[in-house]
């Protein structure tokens, strides 16, 4: 699991937004996301570049917040 290092509007993602990489290109030039609620619904799968995720740390909590 990732966490975003910034926001990407066009999804409706927030800096924060947890997601699990599906998919990883290159050799880590690029990485496939998936982002869903938490019912498992999906919300986006998206490609996206190293620097806009960063690794989800043990002393860090989830937060729930409503999408539209």
């Amino acid at each position: 699991m990732i966490a975003l290092a910034r926001d990407i509007p066009e999804f409706g993602l927030e800096a924060g937004d947890i997601g699990c990489v599906v998919l990883v290109h290159g050799g880590g030039n690029g990485f496939e996301v998936e982002f869903a609620t938490i019912t498992g619904d999906t919300l986006a799968v998206i490609t996206l570049p190293p620097d806009a995720l960063r690794p989800v740390k043990g002393n860090e909590i989830p937060h729930a917040r409503a999408v539209a």
